[in-house]
Order: structure tokens, then sequence, then C-alpha cells
């Protein structure tokens, strides 16, 4: 029987990855939707090599071309995530991918959670801001969550469902970035050019700053205490300059585990996908030179003072998680666009959060999905008015 699939966030790097998986296993899947905001190029692209019955279109401007260019083809165009009722009407996905990026990715989590039997988040902001309500929303539909960042797909593989009084310690490894060994000195120096630079990884502008920052590990140990369930003090980032391994997990039995891959998200998006052994996947050999020096160090947190940001969160979910994310976005915006200096995203970003009108939000409970997206608009209107 066919796999039933549906995949949000198509043309990114996520979602290419994943398409490009299922191209070796086209007749043995049936895409029932794919999603895009607007790159209709490589939607189309992908629609030359993979029969789809229904497609998502969410820019306006985008889907009304996207209807003329199609109108001889018989697939269903929509340009919102409101009539997904009746792309399932007949039956459930076996399988959701949520490739979206940014808050724009809670929305259509939550609204497709009842339509599969899995759903693959590979998107930070719907799990850090909207894990209550996916939760919430899992449970209800007894749908299994499968996580596709490598960090939390590698705890996931490791823990093997065991109770999290069971776990001393999980260790979330991070390359330390483009400035690892850079000197402290001429942090003031790092240009745009120098922090987009990540040793390891190819990756969009805003998660390579965050990278760049160690922001990134701070928001994967925030999801890791979500998920799993973990107090903050289970949790501790590593740096691994080679990214060779992807968590380390101590286990109150003695037990020790790692998992170590390439660094290529083509292996947790593909063993998030074919998750009993039925296929291979083409990798590299074993590098041994790296298992003879994993090179494990501490956190340097004088130049990563975001680091910090752990020791302030609330132990309980809590709107403040919204403000910490909409904050970063806001000021990793203003890097980009030359407004304020690289380390000046952290210097303000501490500023922010202990300012009286946003850390009250650590105390406040997260109700719906229309108070996150109203803070996080009121975060960065906020921010636009305040004098840097």
């Amino acid at each position: 029987m066919k796999k039933k699939i549906a995949l949000l966030g198509s043309t990114g790097s996520i979602g290419k990855s994943f398409l490009n998986i299922l191209k070796k296993d086209a007749n043995n899947c049936e895409i029932l939707l794919l999603s895009v905001n607007s790159n209709i190029k490589e939607l189309l692209k992908q629609l030359k090599i993979f029969t789809v019955k229904n497609i998502i279109v969410t820019n306006k401007k985008s889907y009304l071309e996207i209807k003329k260019k199609l109108k001889n083809k018989k697939i269903n165009i929509y340009n919102n995530y409101d009539l997904l009722n009746k792309i399932f009407k007949k039956q459930k996905a076996d399988y959701i991918l949520n490739a979206i990026s940014g808050l724009e990715g809670l929305n259509p989590t939550l609204k497709t959670i009842k339509f599969t039997k899995n759903i693959a988040i590979a998107n930070k902001e719907s799990i850090i801001c909207g894990w209550t309500l996916i939760q919430k929303e899992l449970k209800k539909f007894k749908v299994k969550f499968i996580p596709v960042d490598s960090e939390h797909f590698s705890i996931w593989s490791l823990i093997d469902n065991a109770k999290n009084t069971d776990v001393e310690k999980v260790f979330i490894t991070a390359s330390g970035g483009p400035f690892n060994k850079f000197p402290l000195n001429k942090f003031n120096e790092i240009t745009i050019k120098k922090a987009l630079k990540h040793p390891n990884w190819n990756m969009g502008k805003k998660i390579s700053i965050d990278s760049a920052t160690l922001m990134n590990k701070v928001f994967e140990i925030i999801e890791a205490k979500k998920i799993f369930n973990y107090k903050y003090s289970q949790l501790k980032i590593l740096i691994h300059p080679n990214s060779y391994v992807h968590a380390i997990v101590k286990f109150n039995n003695g037990l020790i585990k790692m998992l170590i891959h390439d660094t290529n998200m083509r292996i947790p998006i593909f063993n998030s996908f074919y998750r009993n052994n039925e296929k291979k996947i083409s990798t590299k050999n074993i590098d041994f030179n790296i298992l003879n020096n994993l090179d494990f160090a501490n956190v340097d947190l004088v130049k990563f003072p975001v680091v910090n940001i752990i020791k302030k969160m609330p132990n309980k979910d809590s709107l403040f998680e919204t403000v910490l994310v909409s904050a970063n976005d806001k000021l990793v915006d203003l890097f980009l666009n030359k407004k304020i200096t690289f380390n000046q995203i952290s210097t303000l970003l501490f500023k922010i959060i202990k300012m009286k009108e946003f850390s009250k939000f650590k105390k406040l409970k997260v109700k719906n999905i229309d108070e996150i997206i109203k803070l996080n608009d009121y975060v960065s209107l906020k921010i636009d008015n305040l004098t840097i």
C-alpha cells in the first residue's frame, strides 16, 4: 500500500531534501499535498517529477500566477489551510512533514495534526512558542510526533521511549559556528559575510546568524525541554567543532549513548520517514579520524553570552518563549540590514527580555495561537520604537 504524504514547505532546504529522498521511492508514495509560500518556480519543478493532488500557495500573487500556469492540470490549488477537510476528506495521511520556517509554521502544524497518523516537525518556532497547543492536539487525535532537527531526532532515537526520570543528562552539541576560534578582541569587527560563513552547514541567513551567536542552541535546549519534558538542569550544550556527534545521553543506569552521523540533514529526515529499516541510504564511511579526536569543550560564555539566557527561562511553558523568539528574530533582521552590530544582537536581547513589559510574560500561560501571533507583532513593533 502506498504511503500517503503531505509536505508543508516543499521549496525550502528541508522540503527539497525530503523530496530528493522520495525520488527513488516515488512509486510507493502518494503525495496528497505540497505547500509553499511564493517559490512557484521550484514548485513547478517538483510537480514535473511527482504526481501531486493538491497544492497550497499562501502568497496571493504567487497563488494567482500558478493558477494560470496550471489551469489545464488536474491539481487542486488553494491559497490557505482553511480547506484541509476537503484535501483529506477520504483518509488520513500516513506522514506529514512540516518544514515551514518561522512562526508561520505554527498555524499549519495545528491545523494538519488531526489529518495524519504521524507528524514530523522541523520548525523551532512552532515547538518553542506553541508546544502546549501542539501537544494538546497530538493527544486529542492520538498522533505520533517525530522531531526532525538532527539534535532532537538524535535524542528521540537514543532514549527509545525511556522515561524522563531515567535520564540523568542530555548533551546537545554545537559546532561553535564561524567564531569558535575567533579572537574575542576582534568580535567588534565581525561582518555579515563572516557571520554567515558556517564551517559545517549550508543554511539560510537567519539560522546562520543564530548559529554564529549560538542562539540556535539556546532554542534547541528549550525545544528539548518541551518535547521530552526534561528540566533545564538535565540539559547542556557542548562545543563539538566537527558536528559529527549530535547528542549524548547519560542514563541513571550508568549507560551513556551518543548518536553520530554525517553533517547532512538527509539522514534525520530519511529516518523520520523510514523508521523500520525498510530502506537504505547512501552515506560516507565512518570517519575514525574524527572519532579519535571528538574535541568536546564547554561553551565560552564570554564569547557566546546568549547561552546564559537558559538560566533565565521559566520552568513552565509560557508566553515568554514567544518574546524571546520574536526579539531575536527582529535583532537578527536588524543586523542583516546593517542597523546594529553583531555584538549588539546579544546585548540588546538581554536588555529587551529584562524589561518589565516583557519579563511579565514568564507568568502567563499559552492559551491560543492568536495571542502568540499578537505578541510576536507587539514585540517587533516595540523594538522598532526602541532607541538603539
